[in-house]
């Protein structure tokens, strides 16, 4: 039987709802998303989309996913049923309104920024809030998720804090509850002014505090108030909550999951959601990162004696993973994230991310139209691809087979400078060119073990990078965009700075700044879901 063949009647099994046995590993390898026939198999995104959030507005779904130092920061997806998710925008067009450090000139926030924050929709309006762990508790709001979004507000500039989550009562009155992880993790409770934009910090109280206490969202269900937040427990982190009849307590806890580091790589940090049928789902991270990050999972929610109970409910009360269920609604086409770009629109298309604010006089769509254009400048750092600034990116995924090309006009390029297709987080790899009194030699860069190939004399050139289930990438060049021949040992796909691997595209000058390239096309495709 093969692997859609399973899922279906696992789902089929559970009587419409969840996986009567748990699919150990598939989740981490082979079938993933929407499977065509009614069923749907975790990951539903397998790529780096981490500390997500989701809320539900009539019939559409919007979720947000940190993004550290990456720019546009804070993704925002779009769903119509949990499953099929589309990249919609950002909600922070410029990061370096958190601060300088995230600026092309310091590039000093690897594995900071952007962290975990909450969307929520209000008095017609959408808000994010989350915090940055040096630079304080930020906030936006938008009347359209698409955008445009307010310039972003510093709410309370202060370090150590993160997990944001507001919350409106019937009456009307904001509240934000977030964790002071550098106070031993202690969970406040703060009121909000009218407009959301001030804390009001005489009403701070601390309402919770374990080991590890954090990922926050606060509910109201049926009269009572819900926190979610998670926790480190002797098995993982694991998912919890607190219940009461109100805001000043006192709280009822409960843990919800189990987990299994190993197997289902600890789904704790999300969102409940409920869709028009009355249903409950939990969109949650895979917390354990690997190369690809943390993926996206959906687990459907079993309401057991007043508590939301995510995944299978096991004989103790406590839910566990699945990896297969019925999709939360039917009859809607299957949907993945936006990778290939050809460059000949006017704006950057929304899967795309500049690794730490770019310079803007340095790129362009409009100098050569139908290409990007990148002009070569000094990097902090001599040769180093994680000190270069305005290297463009985007998420790698963890599917069968991923393939991703790029078509460079190499024209413009001058000596001291470099460019080419890369992958990046705790480690870097590169392939391209390097220019030196006059000559492009080919050059594979693992880490800073250099490799050199033979010389281009062409004016255009093709770069590729192939990489599968082990995130082994392979990399390979052509001279006709026909026929590639690879170069270069395989490169370990990486996780590092709290992010999965990047693919991503880098021109930098060591020498002067001078030189550029044109890129004509970027396309990248991954088995998965078939549309």
């Amino acid at each position: 039987m093969n692997a859609r063949a399973v899922a279906s009647a696992l789902c089929l099994a559970a009587c419409g709802m969840v996986a009567a046995t748990a699919l150990p590993d598939v989740g981490n390898k082979g079938p993933w998303g929407d499977q065509g026939d009614g069923a749907y198999v975790n990951p539903v995104i397998p790529g780096d989309y981490s500390d997500i959030d989701a809320i539900r507005v009539e019939n559409d779904y919007y979720a947000i996913s940190s993004t550290l130092q990456f720019s546009p920061g804070m993704v925002i997806l779009h769903s119509r049923d949990l499953v099929n998710w589309r990249i919609l925008g950002h909600a922070v067009d410029d990061v370096t309104r958190i601060g300088p450090e995230m600026n092309w000139d310091r590039m000093n926030r690897y594995g900071r920024g952007v962290w975990a924050g909450s969307i929520r929709h209000h008095d017609g309006r959408f808000w994010i809030y989350f915090a940055a762990p040096d630079e304080g508790i930020f906030m936006t709001t938008a009347r359209d998720p698409a955008g445009p979004w307010e310039p972003l507000h510093s709410i309370w500039k202060v370090s150590g804090w993160d997990d944001c989550c507001p919350f409106w009562d019937d009456d009307g009155q904001g509240y934000l509850v977030c964790t002071h992880f550098s106070d031993q993790y202690k969970i406040h409770l703060f009121k909000m002014s009218l407009d959301g934009k001030q804390l009001l910090p005489d009403s701070d109280k601390a309402i919770h505090q374990s080991r590890g206490s954090e990922a926050n969202k606060l509910y109201k269900i049926n009269g009572l108030y819900y926190h979610f937040y998670s926790e480190v427990r002797g098995e993982g982190r694991v998912v919890m909550m607190n219940r009461s009849r109100s805001l000043d307590g006192p709280w009822e806890t409960r843990q919800l999951n189990h987990v299994k580091k190993a197997a289902d790589r600890e789904p704790n940090q999300g969102g409940l959601v409920q869709i028009p049928s009355g249903q409950w789902w939990f969109i949650t991270h895979q917390g354990a990162g690997d190369w690809e990050g943390r993926p996206l999972c959906l687990l459907p929610v079993t309401w057991t004696d007043g508590w939301p109970i995510p995944g299978k409910v096991g004989p103790d009360g406590i839910g566990n993973m699945v990896w297969s269920a019925r999709k939360p609604i039917g009859g809607l086409p299957i949907a993945v994230p936006q990778t290939s770009d050809e460059f000949d629109s006017a704006r950057l298309s929304a899967q795309w991310e500049w690794n730490h604010q770019p310079r803007k006089d340095k790129w362009s769509l409009s100098e050569r139209p139908g290409y990007l254009r990148l002009h070569a400048f000094r990097p902090l750092k001599k040769g180093s691809l994680l000190h270069a600034g305005n290297t463009l990116t985007q998420r790698s995924m963890r599917a069968d087979k991923s393939e991703a090309v790029i078509e460079i006009d190499l024209s413009g390029m001058a000596d001291g400078q470099q460019a080419g297709l890369c992958h990046f987080a705790g480690t870097y790899s590169t392939l391209g060119l390097r220019q030196s009194a006059g000559k492009r030699i080919l050059t594979y860069d693992n880490n800073g073990k250099i490799t050199s190939g033979p010389e281009i004399t062409a004016s255009t050139l093709w770069l590729k990078s192939t990489w599968n289930q082990d995130g082994l990438s392979q990399y390979a060049y052509s001279l006709d965009g026909a026929g590639f021949t690879s170069f270069g040992d395989p490169y370990k796909l990486s996780w590092g700075h709290y992010r999965g691997d990047r693919i991503g595209i880098y021109c930098f000058n060591d020498d002067s700044e001078t030189g550029h390239v044109d890129v004509n096309w970027f396309h990248y495709s991954f088995a998965g879901p078939q549309r």
